[in-house]
């Protein structure tokens, strides 16, 4: 039976690959409200734009008019809630968009779904969900030893973190309190296709493609789990259609990488598929830089009980999702060119030396 699934934050990198999963693999119906902040691009939702099971409104989940009018007319089923300010660099220089978005937003957001939710019939009550999607940022930083799971405790150490944890404890507060049915799911960090180039892998494969610097944070041995996009994605869409209400989730790839491994990688691959005599080895090109306050050590997530409830499993290791994204950047030179002909232009962020 198909299902009406809106989807805020869809024209995102994480959230565009979420609708494409879902309009490619699934009945569903797609509603997608984005704010279209300098992240948000419609051109990573080309691939589905003509489907007549896909719409888009463009707007703010904090608008409480604009949300409220969209709930009653789409009437979803399913709310996937991606809308979010996400750089961690980006919340340091200018936390204040953080805390309006993924903390007010959130609010006024949880607030119109509440109020909708009420209105609905009890099968229709029985059978919706809110699924909100955050990240393990949230549980602040590991040592060298041991992994996030669903049991974690809260220690979130950026602007951008303590944003998301706020807005994980306003999701589990709706429903512990008003019975809101939630379910809820912090991921890794993701790479692959339409991410935008602020992120240290596209950053450093278009630097290392132009022949620019590639700036490595300290000493460059801060360890990521590292997720692709599209294997997230269908882990959202097991949890949204198939988890119990209330489930808690933790997503990973587990693909532990230090920064500079990934550089260095990502460099090596290059080097093979495109190959330049002007600019030699890119790893030459690496140049370590101040690292960003209050870098996180580490990340690493423990995904036992996904795999085990849901049965999902990544199907790209680190090695093979890294070059398939390379080459991705390598075939759509148009789009990341125009993406860099705007607001972003490959600049250092993250310096602290900006107030909110």
């Amino acid at each position: 039976m198909s299902k009406k699934i809106l989807v805020t934050g869809g024209a995102g990198f994480i959230g565009s690959a979420l609708v494409r999963r879902i309009i490619g693999h699934t009945p569903h119906h797609v509603l997608v409200l984005d704010k279209l902040t300098y992240a948000g691009n419609l051109d990573s939702l080309q691939e589905v734009a003509g489907n007549p099971r896909f719409g888009f409104k463009q707007g703010d989940i904090g608008d409480t008019e604009k949300v409220r009018s969209l709930l009653e007319t789409f009437r979803p089923d399913i709310i996937i809630n991606l809308a979010a300010e996400t750089h961690v660099d980006r919340s340091i220089d200018g936390p204040a968009a953080f805390i309006q978005t993924n903390i007010v937003g959130t609010f006024n957001f949880l607030q119109e779904a509440l109020s909708y939710w009420r209105t609905l019939d009890q099968t229709a009550k029985q059978s919706f969900r809110f699924h909100h999607v955050s990240t393990d940022e949230v549980f602040g930083s590991l040592g060298p030893a041991g992994y996030f799971s669903e049991q974690s405790s809260y220690q979130p150490n950026s602007p951008y973190s303590a944003s998301k944890a706020a807005s994980d404890h306003l999701v589990t507060a709706w429903s512990h309190t008003y019975g809101l049915p939630v379910l809820l799911t912090n991921c890794s960090n993701n790479y692959g296709p339409f991410q935008f180039p602020e992120k240290l892998i596209p950053l450093t494969i278009l630097n290392a493609l132009e022949g620019k610097p590639l700036p490595v944070y300290g000493a460059g041995d801060n360890v990521r789990d590292w997720l692709h996009v599209d294997d997230h994605a269908r882990a959202l869409c097991d949890v949204a259609l198939r988890a119990a209400l209330g489930s808690v989730y933790v997503i990973g790839g587990s693909q532990e990488r230090m920064n500079i491994d990934v550089v260095r990688q990502v460099c090596a691959i290059l080097d093979q598929l495109a190959p330049s005599a002007t600019i030699g080895p890119r790893e030459k090109l690496i140049t370590f830089v101040t690292d960003r306050p209050g870098h996180d050590q580490r990340y690493a997530i423990d995904p036992a009980a996904i795999r085990r409830e849901l049965g999902w499993e990544p199907a790209e290791t680190f090695d093979t999702g890294l070059v398939k994204t390379v080459q991705w950047y390598l075939d759509n030179r148009e789009w990341w060119e125009r993406v860099r002909s705007g607001v972003y232009r490959g600049q250092r962020l993250g310096l602290a030396d900006n107030t909110a």
